[in-house]
């Protein structure tokens, strides 16, 4: 009976207020819209911002005379002593010779022989514990200059200039998208709580006699809730049907001819969806409620 009377009110207040109901509904479709958008955005390039980190990696070369079993020495020292190693790729000579050559085969023709030597490359469980791995191979002498843990190794190299700006690029990229997620959903709650406001302003007398002929608190407060909460429903609705519409006419005819679209893996329409509607739902009736405190109080 209650639950009845607080929707029939709800719908009762949002006939007799169409434009402030329209404007709560708007503001809630163009919150979604952004989400809807920006939430992909967020994931795929956080996802490229793995994907470049996951390739920092360290370059082991090892003494151009070693023998195989100073490499396998070598590899289990890597695989077995060192900490934060995740894995380790044994790549000989002639495999990198032909790697290089294939870059730049007019230079590697002059040179006649193969100058690369054996080499392990190792990938560090987290991209920021690569300096500790080269610390542990090739730690520093009292004297400042590098050392090596095993005869066999003739150098460790981690590109330390190249790496550094992988490593502060991803870190720049992450910040920036929580930043700018953070401030859009404090913005969207903003917006929200403002326009339903709006709403209720222009019913603030109505408020006052409720509470003058002796109306509860909560009793005046869920009919407005209601309204927010319809009105959130309806603007996420209308919000996911309008993505619908622009993945299936414009994403995905692009990701056929494009990669950088196709490639980044996001969330699916429907997960998105329940999440924008989950959110339109919170939003609302906590944009409600809040709102309605201050006209409570006469």
């Amino acid at each position: 009976m209650k639950l009845g009377f607080f929707l029939k009110e709800a719908l009762r207040s949002m006939r007799r207020n169409p434009i402030p109901s329209f404007a709560a509904m708007a503001s809630v479709l163009v919150t979604l819209l952004v989400l809807g958008v920006f939430i992909p955005v967020v994931q795929a390039t956080t996802g490229a911002a793995n994907e470049v980190r996951d390739k920092v990696a360290l370059e082991v070369y090892l003494k151009p005379d070693v023998t195989d079993a100073q490499i396998q020495r070598v590899r289990d020292r890597l695989v077995n002593e060192t900490e934060h190693v995740e894995s380790v790729r044994f790549v000989s000579k002639e495999e990198a010779y032909k790697r290089e050559s294939k870059r730049n085969p007019e230079a590697y023709e002059l040179l006649g022989s193969n100058p690369l030597p054996d080499s392990f490359r190792i990938t560090p469980d987290d991209p920021d514990n690569i300096q500790a791995i080269r610390n542990a191979l090739a730690p520093m002498t009292p004297s400042g200059e590098r050392t090596v843990v095993d005869p066999a190794i003739d150098e460790v190299k981690n590109r330390k200039e190249e790496t550094d700006k992988i490593l502060t690029a991803t870190h720049v990229v992450k910040l920036a998208m929580g930043v700018l997620c953070g401030l859009l959903i404090v913005a969207s709650a903003l917006l929200v709580s403002n326009t339903i406001r709006l709403s209720l302003f222009s019913r603030r007398r109505e408020v006052e006699v409720m509470k003058l002929v002796g109306a509860t608190d909560s009793f005046i407060r869920w009919p407005f809730v209601l309204e927010g909460v319809i009105l959130g429903c309806l603007g996420g609705v209308l919000a996911i049907l309008l993505l619908a519409v622009g993945k299936i006419a414009f994403v995905d005819p692009l990701a056929e001819d494009f990669a950088l679209i196709s490639a980044p893996e996001t969330m699916s329409l429907p997960l998105l969806a329940l999440l924008l509607m989950l959110a339109a739902i919170v939003v609302s009736a906590l944009g409600s409620g809040l709102s309605l405190r201050r006209f409570l109080k006469v």
